[in-house]
C-alpha cells in the first residue's frame, strides 16, 4: 500500500505553487471512463426498444445527442477542477478573450446553435432524405456543429448545420413514407390520346415499385409546339433512388410506344431558300 500511495503522490509537474500529481491524472482517466460507461448505459436504455420506426429512431437519436453533450460538458468541468483549474474563475478571467474568440468563430458558433436547434426541434432526423443546394442527401448523423450525409453518387458530405437551418431545404421524408413524383412525355400530333394515356399507365404499373394503380395519375397537359404533352404522376417509397425508378419507367414507355406505333417527336426546322433571278 505504501508503494501505491507513493506512486499516486508522485509529482509530475511543479510550477510555483502548482503541482500536478499522478493521482490527479488517475482521477481524470476515471472520470473519462465513467462518462463513457454512463453514456453507453444511457444509449442502451434509450435504444433498447426493438423494431422502432424511422421517426422514433430519429427522435431517440436526437435526445441521446443532447444528453451526450451535456454530460461531456459536466465531465470536462470536473476534469478541470481535478487538475486545480477553477472553471468559474477561468470563465470570468477570460471574458474579454472569449469575446474576441467569439467574433472570430462567429460562423462556428452559428453552426453549433443550429445543431442544438436541429436536435431539439427534430424537424430533421437521421435517415431523412433532404434536397440541399440541388443535391439530394440522406442524413446519416446530426452532430453539434456539422451533419453527415451521403448523396446519390455515394459521396459522403459534411454539411454545416447553419446551411440546413438558414436555407430552403426540402425534406422528402418529413410527412409520409410515399412521395409523389412526375415524368413528362410528349407524343406526335395525330396520336390516339386514349391509347397514349392507357399505354403510359400500363408502363408505369409494369415497374415493380408500382403496386397500386390508384396511386398513378395520367394527365394531358397541353398542346406543345411540336408534341402533345402528357404527365405521369405516381407515388413511390424509393425516394433516395427515384431517378433510377424514373429511368426504368422511361425504358418501359419507350418499348411500349414502339409496340403500339406511338411516335415521340423531335424538334424540326424548315428552311426555305428564296432564289432571286438576276
Amino acid at each position: 500500500m505504501e508503494i501505491i500511495r507513493n506512486f499516486l503522490e508522485f509529482e509530475l509537474i511543479r510550477i510555483g505553487d502548482y503541482t500536478l500529481r499522478v493521482y490527479s491524472l488517475a482521477i481524470i482517466v476515471l472520470i473519462f471512463l465513467l462518462t463513457k460507461v454512463i453514456l453507453w448505459l444511457i444509449k442502451k436504455t434509450l435504444f433498447r426498444k426493438h423494431n422502432m420506426n424511422r421517426s422514433e429512431l430519429g427522435n431517440t437519436y436526437a435526445l441521446f445527442q443532447i444528453i451526450k453533450y451535456v454530460i461531456w460538458v459536466v465531465a470536462f468541468g470536473f476534469m478541470m477542477e481535478t487538475i486545480g483549474i477553477k472553471v468559474t474563475v477561468l470563465v470570468a478571467g477570460s471574458a474579454a478573450l472569449l469575446v474576441g474568440i467569439g467574433l472570430g468563430l462567429q460562423q462556428t458558433f452559428n453552426d453549433i446553435v443550429s445543431g442544438i436547434i436541429l436536435l431539439s426541434e427534430r424537424s430533421i432526423k437521421v435517415g431523412d432524405v433532404l434536397e440541399i443546394d440541388n443535391d439530394v442527401v440522406r442524413i446519416q448523423e446530426i452532430g453539434l456543429r456539422t451533419s453527415k450525409g451521403i448523396n446519390r453518387d455515394e459521396i459522403s458530405l459534411i454539411i454545416p448545420n447553419s446551411l440546413i437551418t438558414t436555407n430552403k431545404v426540402i425534406n422528402w421524408s418529413h410527412q409520409a413514407r410515399k412521395t409523389r413524383f412526375k415524368i413528362n412525355v410528349g407524343v406526335a400530333y395525330g396520336s390516339d390520346v386514349d391509347l397514349v394515356m392507357k399505354t403510359l399507365k400500363e408502363s408505369t404499373l409494369e415497374h415493380p415499385d408500382m403496386f397500386d394503380e390508384n396511386l398513378i395519375d395520367i394527365r394531358f397537359l397541353d398542346f406543345g409546339n411540336s408534341s402533345l404533352d402528357f404527365q405521369i404522376l405516381f407515388f413511390s417509397e424509393n425516394i433516395f433512388r427515384i431517378e433510377k425508378v424514373k429511368s426504368d419507367i422511361r425504358k418501359i414507355i419507350n418499348r411500349k410506344f414502339i409496340e403500339n406505333h406511338i411516335s415521340i417527336p423531335f424538334p424540326q426546322m424548315d428552311v426555305h431558300v428564296k432564289s432571286q433571278n438576276l
